[in-house]
C-alpha cells in the first residue's frame, strides 16, 4: 500500500479544528478521551492494529520545526485500524508549538485515546499513545527500569483495557524501549514488561518500537511469553530503504480469541523515519 501523495503541498492547505480537553498523563481515564466519537460499532469479526513510531509527527525530510499530523491522519484513515499504538508523541511542547498534538489527533480522527508520559520535555510531555475506535479503560503506564549504569531517557509501559461490541476484552500494550547501543537496558525493561504480563489473564496486544532486531536477547525475551504477528518479518527502519526490523506488533491469548490472518509493512517513507506495521487478527466466534 503506497500512500506517499503530495502530503507537504498538501498539509499546507488543512485547518485544524481541535476541541477543548483535559491533557491525558499517566493517570488512568475512562471512555470520555474525546468529544466525539466516530459512529458506534456494533459488531465486528476482525481486529485492525496498526503500530507507528510517528517522530514527534515531524518528516525527516522537513526542518525541525514543522509539525505535520496529516501524514499519520491519512495512514490510519487508509487502513481504518480498530486500535492504534503511537511512539514519540509530544504534548504541549515548545518544539511542537505548545500544541497538545494526542489529543488534536484523537480529535481529527474522532478516536478514544490514552497518552502516557514518559518524560517532561521543553515546558510539556513527550511520550506514548493509544487510540482506539472501541471502549478503553484501566489505562496505566507502567514504568520501566533502566540499567543505573547507563542511565539514558526513561522509558514506559502504556496499557489500556479495550472492550469490544459482542463484551469481549482484551488488554492492549504500547512500549519504546531504550535506544542505546547497550542492550542492558532494554533486557530490563523485557524483564520487567514479561513480568507485567504474568498476572494477565485477558489476551494481550503488545505493540511498540523495541529498538532491538528479531534475534536479540531482549525481543526474544518478549518472544518467551508474546508471539510475533509475522514470521518471515520485513524491515521497518529507516522508512527510506528499510534493512532493520525494530517495530513490532506481538501477542498472547489464553482465551483462544485471536488468531492472526495478516501482517504487513507499510509502504509509507514520508510521515516518519519508522515505517507504520499493520497487522488483522480473526476472531474466534
Amino acid at each position: 500500500m503506497d500512500l506517499k501523495i503530495g502530503r507537504f503541498i498538501k498539509s499546507r492547505f488543512v485547518a485544524w479544528f481541535v476541541c477543548f480537553g483535559c491533557i491525558l498523563g499517566c493517570n488512568g481515564i475512562d471512555d470520555e478521551g474525546i468529544t466525539e466519537i466516530e459512529e458506534e460499532i456494533t459488531s465486528v469479526e476482525k481486529l485492525h492494529v496498526l503500530n507507528f513510531n510517528v517522530r514527534y509527527f515531524n518528516p525527516p525530510s522537513q526542518p525541525a520545526s514543522v509539525i505535520d499530523i496529516e501524514p499519520v491522519v491519512e495512514v490510519i484513515n487508509g487502513l481504518r485500524p480498530d486500535v492504534v499504538a503511537l511512539q514519540e508523541v509530544d504534548v504541549n511542547t515548545r518544539r511542537s508549538g505548545n500544541r497538545n498534538l494526542a489529543q488534536e489527533l484523537a480529535d481529527r480522527l474522532r478516536m478514544r485515546y490514552f497518552f502516557a508520559k514518559a518524560i517532561d520535555y521543553q515546558g510539556g510531555e513527550y511520550g506514548l499513545l493509544i487510540l482506539s475506535r472501541f471502549p478503553i479503560s484501566e489505562s496505566t503506564a507502567h514504568r520501566l527500569p533502566m540499567d543505573p549504569q547507563l542511565g539514558g531517557e526513561a522509558r514506559i509501559l502504556a496499557t489500556v483495557k479495550v472492550t469490544l461490541p459482542d463484551g469481549r476484552e482484551f488488554r492492549f500494550g504500547n512500549t519504546h524501549l531504550d535506544a542505546q547501543s547497550n542492550p542492558s537496558s532494554r533486557i530490563l525493561q523485557a524483564e520487567r514488561i514479561v513480568e507485567i504480563s504474568q498476572s494477565e489473564s485477558l489476551p494481550f496486544i503488545l505493540t511498540g518500537d523495541f529498538n532491538a532486531g528479531i534475534d536479540s536477547e531482549e525481543v526474544q525475551l518478549l518472544f518467551s511469553k508474546f508471539t510475533n504477528t509475522c514470521t518471515a518479518c520485513p524491515p521497518t527502519f529507516p522508512a527510506i530503504s528499510p534493512n532493520r526490523l525494530i517495530d513490532y506488533i506481538t501477542y498472547f491469548d489464553p482465551l483462544g480469541q485471536f488468531s492472526v490472518a495478516s501482517h504487513q509493512v507499510v509502504n509509507e517513507s514520508y510521515a516518519s523515519d519508522h515505517r507504520p506495521v499493520f497487522a488483522v487478527f480473526n476472531l474466534a466466534d
